[in-house]
């Protein structure tokens, strides 16, 4: 046990000690956030802050794994897609060079053989992916990666969630004696709590892209590399419940943009914490209520990796109801309000 607490505690030091020495470097090479239309903070502030959960992260994973050489694939492709969130930090790229950072990245860990080959469902059969396999492992690292991404939109958002998500994630691989990819876990939590002292609500740094995507891409690759190791499909379905706030915000900002006609990489004002401020709540509480639910789910994702696995689909369908209802309730997938206005302009007229 010792182990786990020494990669949580040298990753949370480390990346809370440099992270102001990050903010520094951040102003000194422009990497600022300038507020706009939609983004919720005033004034411009660094978003470099990534690379300090990058540092606290990889320091802690190099000390507390035994054997690299197993989670290379990860510590490679991570490298490679810390190189991109850092220029697109710095330079704003463009979406589809970013996508393309990122499957390249995602194609790293698949190199080194960590592909998902065969899933198994409630009843025990198991489905082989055959030619599917490695497309299927970049698509769902590539997915996870940009969830993250989506989500980063109030201070402290996608770090608190993150770090609940990565304790949950610690807990199933533990109980599934994964040690060497529990430290990893574990490492990405302490890293985003010492980020969360500067990054929560009034943030003194953003993660930027560096981190957010560094973020999901390595919970996504932790479920892969996971289900490899021990051949159990609840390794990839843990990710799923504890992000499943982030999950349906995303599914939900994809269908709202199709039908408001926007491409689907275009911003705009309709994800779950803008609708949760527009309803009058500040931006901690909003922040909070996140927080709790994954909270939640991450408690489901625990019990579902120890009960019968159709209990834990019902609970998560259940669930799942829920949040469509309220995601309903909220107009997180109905026409945008600037749309509405426009046409309600037009028809004045």
């Amino acid at each position: 046990m010792t182990v786990y607490v020494w990669a949580f505690i040298i990753a949370l030091v480390i990346t809370y000690a440099i992270t102001p020495l990050i903010k520094k470097l951040a102003i000194n090479i422009g990497a600022m956030d300038k507020p706009d239309a939609r983004k919720v903070h005033h004034g411009a502030i660094p978003r470099l802050g990534g690379l300090a959960i990058y540092i606290g992260y990889m320091v802690s994973v190099i000390y507390s794994v035994d054997d690299l050489s197993a989670e290379m694939g990860l510590l490679v492709g991570s490298l490679v897609l810390v190189a991109v969130g850092i220029w697109d930090d710095v330079k704003q790229i463009g979406p589809k060079t970013k996508l393309t950072g990122q499957i390249l990245a995602a194609a790293v860990v698949v190199a080194f053989g960590n592909q998902v080959e065969f899933i198994t469902n409630p009843w025990g059969h198991v489905f082989y992916l055959g030619i599917f396999s490695i497309p299927l492992t970049i698509f769902w690292i590539v997915g996870f990666t940009n969830i993250v991404n989506l989500i980063d939109g109030l201070d402290g958002l996608a770090a608190g969630i993150s770090l609940i998500s990565c304790m949950a994630i610690f807990t199933v691989l533990w109980q599934m004696g994964q040690v060497d990819l529990a430290c990893i876990a574990l490492a990405l939590a302490g890293a985003a709590c010492g980020f969360l002292r500067y990054n929560f609500n009034p943030a003194k740094i953003f993660m930027g892209d560096t981190g957010s995507m560094l973020l999901g891409y390595t919970m996504a690759t932790i479920s892969v590399m996971g289900a490899v190791k021990t051949a159990a499909t609840i390794s990839l379905v843990v990710p799923v419940i504890v992000l499943g706030l982030p999950i349906l915000d995303t599914t939900f900002a994809i269908i709202r943009r199709k039908i408001n006609g926007r491409p689907v990489f275009k911003p705009d004002k309709g994800h779950m914490h803008h609708r949760l401020l527009a309803l009058g709540l500040s931006q901690k509480q909003a922040v909070l209520l996140m927080y709790a639910v994954t909270a939640l789910l991450g408690y489901v994702a625990i019990l579902l990796a120890k009960v019968n696995i159709l209990v834990g689909i019902a609970i998560v369908l259940a669930i799942l109801c829920i949040c469509v209802f309220i995601a309903t309730k909220l107009g997180m997938i109905a026409k945008d309000e600037v749309v509405a206005k426009e046409k309600a302009v037009t028809n004045r007229r």
